[in-house]
């Protein structure tokens, strides 16, 4: 239901080098081979491309499109510390940059037409790679800083929760604590147990039940979507105004997966990526006022879970921005019954049976997270990043007075919106406190087998 992938799973990547000790992954992904594919973010998959017409599209073309698309994101990465760029975002930029190359295509209007579909698809793609409504609100400039690792991106045959299974049993036991919702946050105070005389702490943690637990440190790691609807009465005293600028000006969006189990496949036998095209669509043309009405346009793949001896006939469609936030107002009657339509029109099989069950989430709806993952957002650049990670008080003269450190993916400057950035952010503010206790310790993250 949230992380799905190991992107880039090679040494250099945390979660694939936990996950290859514990034993999780199967021998394709711990190949050398697979460790050293570039795929800048994708995983490659035989995919099929249905248009809205009823017809599957022609490989070529699909390809022609994507190549255009991919030769152009990559030159998004090109602004990284220019002083100027020539558009604030980089869906400005792709869209200009489409909008010159199309005058320059030979083929005919209805290649065009559809070239121009396929390439809308591919930006709603891009949407939910980044975690944001459109690319139009996704900051050019710093778009370069998000590192890519070398791979061929991988899944756990056994789901992502087999990670933490099997950290947490190396934890002292009942030190884990679930259901205790906190309230507030407050630092830079002398608190004690009520009615003792013993050793103050200068934080205090409050829980949505009244209890309180006192700490020397504490670690925030709630979603930075949390942080911008909550910061102001979270945190006592507030969060000082570089900090709270930045939670702002940060980006924070949402990308869900909605699972349909079907009696029977209706994609070819080795089709592990189904496209939806919609032909009367242009990242040229102007927006739809209304993300409400055609909601279920926005879901631009939908992957093939593998291996159906395992999972049935199921499929995961993936849905970011408006449209995502509308869909999780739905009922799952409504839902199922629009997507039914869509792959009637899709596959041109009016008659084709409906998935007999769905599964989907709902991460901007949950009230700890209000959405998926962070962008670096118009407006806000990587130091934003930087400001969101730094300790409290700022101005501490004796490190020893670190009072309330921040993790999470939103804090990682290179890796934001991934959970090895998430675990790496982890492990860096775990450096920061045995630092101040024993040097010699830090820096050991390895798991022993």
């Amino acid at each position: 239901m949230g992380a799905h992938w190991i992107h880039g799973p090679s040494p250099e990547n945390p979660v694939f080098r936990l996950a290859a000790v514990y034993g999780l992954l199967d021998e394709a992904a711990l190949s050398e081979e697979n460790q050293q594919v570039e795929v800048g973010g994708h995983p490659l998959l035989p995919a099929v491309c249905y248009s809205s017409a009823g017809q599957v599209l022609s490989l070529d073309l699909v390809e022609e499109a994507k190549e255009l698309f991919t030769s152009l994101l990559g030159q998004t990465r090109e602004f990284l510390h220019q002083p100027q760029v020539p558009v604030p975002s980089v869906g400005q930029f792709l869209r200009q940059e489409v909008a010159r190359r199309v005058k320059e295509w030979p083929d005919d209007d209805e290649t065009k037409w559809l070239k121009l579909a396929v390439l809308n698809t591919l930006f709603k793609l891009e949407c939910c790679v980044s975690g944001t409504h459109s690319m139009d609100l996704v900051a050019l400039g710093p778009f370069g800083e998000y590192a890519m690792l070398p791979g061929l991106d991988c899944t756990f045959p056994g789901g992502y929760e087999g990670l933490p299974g099997c950290m947490l049993p190396s934890l002292p036991e009942e030190s884990v604590v679930f259901h205790k919702p906190v309230t507030a946050v407050r630092w830079g105070g002398s608190y004690r147990e009520e009615g003792q005389e013993g050793p103050s702490f200068p934080v205090q943690v409050e829980c949505e039940d009244g209890e309180r637990f006192l700490a020397d440190h504490v670690i925030v790691t709630v979603p930075l979507g949390f942080l911008k609807e909550h910061h102001e009465a979270f945190f006592d005293p507030p969060l000082p105004p570089r900090k709270a600028d930045a939670v702002r000006r940060l980006g924070f969006g949402t990308n869900n997966k909605i699972f349909l189990e079907f009696e029977q496949p209706f994609w070819p036998a080795d089709c592990q990526l189904i496209q939806a095209v919609w032909e009367d669509e242009s990242p040229l043309a102007e927006a739809g006022p209304d993300p409400q009405a055609g909601w279920f346009r926005k879901l631009p793949v939908f992957l093939v879970l593998q291996p159906p001896e395992q999972y049935g006939h199921v499929l995961c469609g993936f849905i970011a921005g408006k449209e995502s936030e509308y869909m999780e107002t739905l009922s799952d009657a409504e839902v199922l019954t629009a997507l039914t339509d869509v792959f009637r029109r899709l596959t041109g099989n009016l008659h084709l049976a409906p998935p007999k069950s769905m599964l989907r989430s709902q991460w901007h709806s949950a009230p700890y997270t209000r959405g998926s993952y962070s962008y670096v957002a118009v407006g806000s650049s990587g130091d934003d990043i930087e400001a969101l990670a730094q300790p409290l008080p700022e101005d501490a003269a004796d490190p020893q007075t670190l009072q309330v450190l921040f993790a999470g993916e939103a804090t990682h400057r290179t890796f934001y919106s991934t959970t090895h950035g998430a675990l790496l952010s982890g492990w860096r503010e775990a450096d920061r406190l045995l630092h101040l206790y024993d040097p010699a310790r830090s820096q050991q993250h390895e798991p022993r087998p």
